[in-house]
């Protein structure tokens, strides 16, 4: 039944049921599987609000009742009940939506991971692994469960040996979703067009990815499994061509389910920050690209599902049929390389306490002249000739220094303690290296920034640094000794005074200059002009900012901090991003924490139409212009790495 509705229509599955019951003021040390059993009436509520929101499809708080995670919380022996009872209880809303609506929902099972490794990288066997499923799958199945929905797998060893247990104890259709990274692929390295072949090996009904990131990364890598699946269906064709006839809706189906963009922590709570009707915006491109399964999963509320069956009933207006090829969607898969996972607190001593001669840097701060720097990426290789070509190029276009990143959204790149390295030497323009502390122990800490002075690289903006979940490799270690606060006391009252953090003398005293960040359009004003005083206070030599977008804003703050502070005299330079798209404006307004654009902008990149890219450019130069007289330099951001566009804007 399910699959002949999916193959007749589009369907919309729910939202996210844990942001939900967090939202109901149960907070995360419950354990979350239980409260079908101890709180019935909180699941009841979520899924008639999505019922009433339009959703055809409820998914059951089952994502975490295995026997591996449920044995975290001492409950190991209730696997069956609670499965069974949260699927009793959203077949009790089902009943209850098709009595006073006559509309058909079905009641899909969430399974997620076990939540532990599967050898040969961790302990559980794969036999036992298979024996989990099993029990919770029966479970579901027995309790009358329609679908089965495989949610957020990162391995597929693992959701292997889920739908091997699903097909063994029942026959209900399988949705198989995997989760992936910002750059595409999973925690094991595998592509979507590669999921995708796999997850029709092993027999899933619907594939897709779910979690992930906001819509427009998942929207890539749906994109990417359906030009698979499509491929491999028209081989199989021209082979049986006179067997079959070619069907309009190719198996298996595609599934898009991501989350609410990505979080950020705010006063303790975790929120997503992509709005409902950026998510409905997204339901024609999803359709387009051939998904027939659309929704939403962390941070996702009645709201999001609402505005998408708004958008999915606007579509299915005067149409008869559904078709799933393409129909030349220009998907963006260009990653946007801007976005900052940490602005840290750091502390450090003023700039005429250098015991070596001053960086060009500190001259130009200390004679307050107009510093420019462009963000440089590394390479993903040990050749850096074209990385040098572009220093050049920003050299001879006017850049006072180029900002070269270390690991940017923890992808795999050179170290950017080599890479400042050949741009100072092959381009002969100074550099400011980002020093994350994360993934760095004290000790290499330390030899890192013996080893930077060693090659003259005394500009330093130390970071936090990006987390490696969001990145190339997820499983990669993120423990860390030291905080930048501390990274930057240790730089300023020990390392340039000639001692190491134990007090043991390194011989001569290093001149490390180093920068803060700066957030000038904050949502909390009060909290924001704290921090940057806290900084201040403990002799800050520069500042870099998060991309502006909003100059009054970025204004008044400025104006606040000094009502509250006196006069800001911390050296501020002003982050500036030229915008690609109208597209691009609204996945950083919907999807990248913190980033203020006003409607006006978004609206005129909108206008612009296919001069959009030319736009952007014309608003990075008015927003530089009008916030140029409250800075002392600006730091470029290159979107999609059009370095060339930057230059045009520094000359």
């Amino acid at each position: 039944m399910f699959l002949d509705r999916l193959s007749e229509r589009p369907l919309l599955a729910d939202g996210a049921m844990g942001t939900m019951i967090h939202g109901q003021g149960v907070d995360f040390e419950q354990c979350f599987d239980m409260l079908s059993i101890t709180h019935p009436q909180v699941l009841v509520q979520i899924h008639r609000m999505y019922a009433e929101a339009g959703a055809d499809i409820l998914e059951t708080n089952t994502f975490g009742a295995n026997r591996y995670r449920m044995d975290h919380w001492g409950v190991a022996d209730q696997v069956s009940a609670a499965n069974s009872h949260a699927v009793q209880l959203a077949r009790q809303v089902v009943r209850d939506s098709a009595l006073r609506s006559g509309r058909e929902i079905f009641v899909a099972a969430s399974i997620g991971p076990l939540g532990v490794r599967l050898a040969p990288l961790g302990n559980v066997r794969i036999e036992d692994a298979y024996a989990a499923f099993v029990e919770q799958i029966t479970a579901t199945a027995d309790a009358g469960a329609d679908v089965l929905f495989f949610e957020t797998f990162s391995d597929l060893q693992e959701i292997e040996q889920a739908i091997r247990a699903a097909r063994t104890v029942c026959k209900l259709p399988i949705v198989a979703h995997m989760t992936f990274s910002r750059e595409g692929r999973t925690i094991m390295g595998e592509t979507p067009d590669h999921v995708a072949t796999r997850l029709r090996e092993f027999g899933a009904d619907v594939i897709g990815a779910n979690c992930s990131t906001g819509p427009r990364g998942v929207l890539n890598a749906v994109s990417a499994m359906r030009e698979r699946v499509e491929h491999v269906e028209r081989d199989a064709w021209s082979v049986e061509r006179d067997a079959h006839a070619l069907r309009s809706t190719l198996h298996p189906f595609i599934s898009a389910i991501p989350n609410a963009g990505f979080p950020e922590q705010r006063g303790g709570r975790l929120l997503y920050p992509a709005t409902p009707d950026y998510f409905a915006g997204y339901v024609p491109r999803f359709l387009n690209a051939g998904v027939r399964l659309v929704g939403g999963c962390c941070g996702t509320t009645p709201a999001h599902t609402k505005a998408m069956r708004e958008a999915l009933d606007r579509l299915s207006e005067g149409r008869k049929t559904w078709s799933v090829g393409r129909e030349g969607l220009d998907v963006e898969r260009e990653a946007w390389s801007v976005e900052r996972g940490a602005w840290s607190d750091v502390k450090t001593t003023a700039i005429e306490r250098s015991t070596a001669a001053p960086t060009n840097l500190a001259q130009a701060l200390a004679e307050q002249r107009f510093v420019v720097t462009v963000e440089v990426e590394p390479p993903r290789r040990a050749d850096t000739v074209k990385l040098e070509d572009t220093a050049r190029m920003l050299r001879e276009a006017g850049a006072t220094m180029l900002d070269i990143s270390d690991m940017p959204m923890a992808r795999m790149r050179m170290s950017g303690l080599a890479a400042s390295h050949r741009v100072q030497m092959g381009a002969e323009i100074e550099t400011v290296l980002h020093f994350p502390v994360r993934g760095r122990n004290l000790l290499r800490v330390q030899g890192d920034l013996l080893a930077a002075h060693a090659l003259n690289i005394r500009n330093l903006f130390v970071t936090m640094g990006d987390p490696s979940s969001i990145g190339d490799y997820p499983q990669a270690f993120d423990h860390h000794d030291i905080v930048p606060t501390g990274l930057v006391q240790l730089i300023k009252e020990k390392f340039n005074q000639g001692q190491d953090s134990a007090g043991q003398s390194i011989g001569s005293a290093c001149s490390f200059v180093v920068g803060v960040a700066a957030n000038l359009t904050p949502g909390d004003f009060d909290k924001e002009a704290k921090l940057l005083k806290k900084k201040i206070d403990c002799g800050a030599d520069f500042a870099l900012t998060q991309p502006v977008f909003d100059v009054e804003t970025a204004l008044k703050f400025i104006a606040h901090y000094e009502r509250h502070f006196g006069k800001l005299s911390l050296p501020i330079l002003i982050g500036i991003l030229p915008l690609a798209s109208a597209r691009h404006a609204e996945f950083l307004r919907n999807e990248v924490p913190g980033m203020m654009l006003p409607d006006g902008l978004v609206q005129r990149m909108t206008n612009a139409g296919s001069n959009a890219r030319a736009e952007g450019t014309a608003i990075a130069a008015d927003i530089l212009r009008e916030i140029r007289p409250s800075v002392q330099g600006v730091y470029f951001i290159p979107a999609f790495k059009r370095y060339d566009i930057v230059a045009g804007l520094i000359e």
